[in-house]
């Protein structure tokens, strides 16, 4: 999961734009919620087509008043300006803290699930029991 979400990740910078793109608007939204920007940190908006066009996006910025476009063009001054951990490892960090909690769902369910399959292998039998009686 954690490979497969890495090249995901990469795949969303090397293709983001600020159209309303879904992986874009996934990207953005990640970088604000986690206070992240970038995929191990926020030098890799740097081999992208859109650093070249616009610099950093916009929802790597510490503060959305205190950056402008030309500091975010500019990965020297940009490195004050942007949070610089990468959103990999907190978003899988965050997922491994949780882990348990979906692993208690998940075992609940399957509870359920096995009570279900036992009650009806004992209405089978009882079904089939009454069968032969009425013969």
């Amino acid at each position: 999961i954690k490979t497969n979400f890495e090249s995901n990740l990469e795949l969303a910078l090397k293709n983001y734009n600020m159209t309303a793109d879904p992986h874009s608007e996934a990207v953005d939204t990640i970088q604000r919620m986690l206070h992240c920007c970038g995929v191990q940190n926020y030098s890799d908006w740097e081999r992208t087509e859109y650093f070249s066009q616009k610099g950093i996006p916009p929802s790597c910025c510490k503060n959305q008043n205190d950056c402008s476009e030309q500091d975010l063009k500019d990965p020297n001054k940009a490195q004050l300006k942007v949070f610089v951990n990468g959103c990999f490892f907190l978003v899988t960090s965050t997922m491994e803290s949780k882990m348990s909690v979906v692993a208690g769902i998940s075992f609940g369910i399957a509870c359920f699930q096995l009570i279900g399959i036992i009650l009806s292998c004992c209405l089978s039998r009882y079904i089939t029991n009454n069968q032969y009686e009425m013969v």
